[in-house]
């Protein structure tokens, strides 16, 4: 029987943010028809993770392969899931649980966000567009540090005049990005977010690009774009191969 892949979101108050994660679940699904997806989330939206992980061990599976749907290895992933798998285990000592590495920043999603742009009326090689690229931000500097090397990599094959990171929980804010790009001779600003969902952050963001920037456009999140779909799936090929090893040994 083949595992169950068993996806992990946020989950937020915003409801959009579920069904983002949902449309992003079902093009899995679409991909791997084959595949038995199973979507949870870790607080605020439902079901939830012990939900699921009980409902596949009472139908009688051996393993679980889980994917976080998370952009970095904070919190939720290194301690907070774990945690909830620990007790899983506990209560199903025949079901093996394999933890696979979080999203993080894939090229293939920097990839899926500089698609985003373009879907928002900017082409690669517009020189007049300054794109800010808001994530979340965090109270490690070393988190925010890694992210703000994404934007070199969002600006390779384009000849747009700049990529400025912001955070909306920490400086650089949205309006020092919208500055740092105007002052290097862009015309065009795009706020692309690096989310996964829409929710109550990237309101904020918005609403502060909407004083910085009024005429700014506006890209989506990565939401269900068929590069995250890549990675999900190849986090479960990597899981399965880890599950196969511990067997194994």
């Amino acid at each position: 029987m083949t595992p169950p892949l068993i996806l992990v979101a946020h989950g937020s108050r915003d409801p959009r943010s579920a069904r983002a994660m949902a449309a992003a679940a079902a093009a899995i699904r679409g991909a791997r028809p084959d595949l038995d997806v199973r979507l949870c989330f870790l607080d605020l939206s439902a079901p939830s993770v012990d939900q699921v992980i009980d409902t596949v061990a009472a139908e009688g599976h051996s393993s679980a392969v889980v994917v976080p749907l998370l952009l970095g290895s904070a919190f939720h992933a290194r301690v907070d899931l774990p945690g909830l798998l620990a007790a899983a285990r506990s209560r199903h000592p025949g079901l093996d649980l394999v933890q696979t590495d979080v999203l993080g920043d894939d090229d293939r999603l920097v990839s899926a966000v500089r698609d985003r742009v373009a879907a928002a009326g900017v082409t690669v090689d517009d020189p007049g567009a300054g794109v800010v690229l808001a994530a979340v931000g965090s109270s490690r500097a070393d988190a925010n540090a890694r992210t703000a090397t994404i934007a070199p990599r969002l600006l390779v094959g384009t000849a747009w005049s700049g990529v400025e990171v912001c955070f909306a929980t920490t400086e650089p804010t949205v309006s020092q990005a919208v500055s740092r790009l105007r002052a290097d001779g862009a015309k065009q600003i795009v706020i692309a977010p690096w989310f996964l969902a829409p929710g109550l952050l990237t309101d904020r963001i918005d609403a502060a690009a909407d004083e910085a920037a009024p005429g700014a456009l506006r890209a989506d999140v990565i939401g269900d774009h068929a590069l995250l779909v890549e990675v999900v799936l190849d986090r479960y090929r990597a899981g399965i191969g880890r599950a196969t090893i511990a067997r194994a040994a």
